[in-house]
């Protein structure tokens, strides 16, 4: 894929070609495309003239060869033109705008790309320079490096840039040598493997062991026998007589096959303990077949023709291993009496190894299974298929874009460290994770140097520092669900526990102000509480309270109880309101159930309009039907005692998509865009805006604004005044009774 005989870029020193240089990278493309590649390497060829490497030669050689390795991977022009332009924003005066204008949006992101991805090797040394690694920032940072590529191009570039750094890296001082090898060990060559792009792979692994462990490298290069091209034609010879031996007997079998390569050779040596003399698999080849049947027939087949080396045969068949992987593992004494080690696996086992959670990677690095992270590497390995399949550039590219969700974020702390995040997480989130001190003593976070609110939601790639006070003071708002601040529950857990801890008192008074509070927005009165407590398993109201202040019960626990204190329970529950089904319609006599009276007209009173949940009761009128009231209507507790008699048992009814209008009153310091702000929190939460009105104090600037909407129930209520609470200037939100 990437041969070093197929390279056009000219020796150490020496100026290139650089017609023979286009036409050789311009094979098989149009005219336009050519054009378009030649315009980029005389852009890059500008832009770095002043610069050299620390090779002595000019820097604008490492472009064309890191192109020429996209070539080779068979990428389309505009690939290959950023694999020419990818270091000109970083290290040159050109910007990524200029880039855009000149070779448009796609070459400019692939540019950026690379330019974001190579910043992760300079955040993983500290200040003073030394490297500073983990076992487990190596995998977050292949993740990260995967995750931030939503165009999978920008992977390729960045390991064909890497891939002729490490061809090069003999000139630098013996320090950075070590940093990059380790590097390149730890991140882009399993980040290759990933991708199934084998001789990156390995030339990237046999170089890192290089500079790693020079000693170990040439002894077991000496060792080989004979050159890898020798290695080669004997791997050949081995296919060649498989193959007929197979159609000899019938079988339909696919045989590839390559010389294994020197780092995998000394890995094996370092976990087995074993010689180099001892290693039975220094050549193999791997057979697929149609069904485990012929797995078999193929073992025969192979031992008939050489002599089986004892104690190096593995059924993982008949006894797969324990992350399912299955193959027939043998060594044989093969032509010219050299050892060569045989896998025999049916095309469904390969899949499985290959793409599943047997892929060889996984045993072979140790990794823990992440279903996410792998859907996202089987997508990535089949566009790398997809690429020989498409008729056009341009159609290949459409299929670049990234088809799956993330279920992760993966953000940076200012010291390069990696951190592991679900999607979604909060500023907030991210302090908590850090540490439980951090979260308690936050004041503020900036993402990439800009300050955001607590309740900004991460994304990949994201530098993000936690700036903190001298004391511990989470705010009881933090474990709101409907505010934002914190979406995982594990934080969410430790603000609880740090409020528990406080004092009673304080925790009591903090819970009595959060209830009534709600109870006042919502228009609720606060009768009750004894029984609600009660209900609740409390022995008392103060209990009832702390508990409310610590966290422990919400205040939509509370009011949930209140609300059907005086009411009996339903006999059966009724369905859960689909909120996007809510259309405005006129009012349904399924609304409400008359108890023990059936098809009479009832209507809710336009003096308290009741909403599902509320505590209701009806009032026989004089020829219009009965009148649906809250409990607490003042019109019902005003009610003469010749009048109650008129008072009947009346319970919410199961009509699907009823909705029922309330009165909102919003008090706020007058701004522009407030009710711009506010109709957008009731279009997120689909709710219907029936009417509104606002009254603005010219002396003081105070507007009221009373806003008619319709919910389907209290929960829904509680949680749009909870958001309008939180909009800049609003000084108070409830509802209008």
């Amino acid at each position: 894929m990437v041969a070093r005989a197929d390279t056009t870029t000219p020796p150490h020193g020496e100026a290139p070609d650089l017609t023979d240089w286009l036409n050789a990278v311009g094979q098989g493309r149009s005219e336009s495309e050519r054009a378009f590649i030649g315009k980029a390497m005389d852009c890059a060829q500008s832009a770095h003239r002043q610069q050299r490497r620390a090779s002595g030669e000019p820097y604008f050689l490492h472009c064309l060869a890191v192109a020429e390795i996209v070539h080779h991977l068979k990428l389309d022009h505009e690939a290959v033109a950023a694999a020419i332009l990818h270091d000109v924003v970083e290290d040159t005066d050109v910007t990524l705008d200029w880039v855009r204008k000149e070779f448009g949006e796609n070459v400019a992101r692939l540019v950026d790309g690379v330019t974001k991805m190579g910043r992760i090797g300079e955040m993983r040394e500290n200040s003073d320079g030394k490297h500073r690694s983990r076992p487990s920032d190596s995998e977050s940072i292949r993740k990260l490096l995967l995750a931030m590529a939503e165009d999978v191009r920008v992977v390729l570039i960045k390991l064909a840039d890497r891939l002729h750094n490490m061809r090069t890296l003999r000139y630098l001082s013996e320090q950075r040598q070590q940093r990059i090898a380790r590097d390149t060990l730890e991140i882009y060559a399993p980040l290759a493997n990933r991708l199934g792009i084998w001789q990156v792979k390995w030339e990237l692994e046999d170089l890192a062991l290089r500079y790693l462990d020079p000693e170990s490298y040439h002894r077991i290069a000496s060792l080989l026998d004979g050159r890898r091209i020798d290695r080669e034609r004997h791997i050949e010879l081995v296919k060649s007589r498989l193959g007929a031996a197979f159609q000899a007997a019938g079988i339909k079998a696919e045989i590839t096959g390559r010389p294994k390569h020197i780092y995998s050779i000394w890995r094996k040596m370092q976990r087995k303990s074993i010689d180099f003399h001892e290693i039975f698999d220094v050549q193999a080849v791997r057979v697929l077949v149609d069904s485990p049947g012929d797995c078999y027939a193929v073992l025969g087949i192979v031992h008939g023709l050489w002599q089986y080396v004892p104690n190096e045969f593995d059924d993982y068949v008949a006894n797969p291993k324990s992350n399912n992987y299955r193959s027939l593992h043998t060594a044989v004494i093969g032509p010219e009496g050299k050892a060569v080690e045989v896998q025999i696996r049916s095309h469904e086992m390969h899949d499985h190894a290959e793409l599943g959670i047997a892929a060889h990677w996984l045993y072979k690095e140790g990794a823990h299974f992440d279903s996410g992270f792998e859907r996202k590497v089987v997508w990535l390995r089949q566009l790398l298929e997809w690429k020989e399949e498409e008729p056009s550039a341009d159609e290949f590219v459409d299929r670049f874009k990234s088809e799956s969700v993330e279920e992760r974020v993966y953000v940076l702390t200012p010291q390069g460290r990696v951190i592991d995040m679900p999607a979604g997480a909060t500023a907030l989130d991210f302090a908590y994770h850090i540490h439980t001190d951090v979260g308690h003593r936050c004041r503020g976070v900036k993402v990439n140097g800009r300050i955001v609110p607590l309740t900004y939601e991460l994304r990949t790639g994201e530098q993000v520092e936690v700036l903190t006070g001298r004391q511990a003071k989470p705010s009881r708002d933090w474990i709101n669900p409907h505010l934002g601040y914190l979406k995982t529950s594990r934080a969410r857990a430790k603000v609880r526990h740090w409020i528990k801890l406080q004092d009673r008192d304080i925790n009591i008074a903090a819970g009595r102000s959060a209830l009534e509070r709600e109870l006042h927005r919502l228009g609720l009165s606060n009768s009750h509480l004894d029984e609600v407590a009660v209900r609740l398993n409390f022995s008392d109201v103060d209990s009832l309270m702390a508990a409310l202040g610590r966290g422990e019960t919400q205040t939509g626990q509370v009011v949930s109880v209140l609300m059907h204190i005086l009411e009996p329970e339903p006999e059966t529950a009724a369905p859960l309101l689909v909120p996007n089904r809510r259309a405005a319609r006129k009012r349904s006599p399924d609304d409400f159930r008359v108890l023990g009276v059936g098809n009479l007209l009832t209507n809710p009173a336009r003096c308290c309009r009741p909403v599902p949940d509320d505590p209701i009761v009806g009032y026989i009128t004089r020829g219009r039907g009965v009148t649906i009231h809250r409990k607490d209507c003042s019109s019902v507790l005003r009610l003469k005692e010749e009048d109650r008699d008129r008072l009947i048992d009346v319970e919410w009814g199961d009509s699907p998509d009823k909705v029922f209008p309330v009165h909102i009153c919003i008090t706020a310091f007058d701004r522009p865009g407030l009710l711009r702000d506010v109709s957008t929190i009731l279009a997120n939460d689909r709710i219907s805006m029936l009417g509104v009105s606002t009254r603005t104090n010219t002396k003081d600037m105070i507007a009221n604004m009373d806003l008619q909407a319709e919910v389907t129930d209290i929960a829904q209520l509680s949680r749009i005044l909870d958001r309008i609470a939180q909009l800049s200037n609003v000084i108070e939100v409830r509802r209008k009774v």
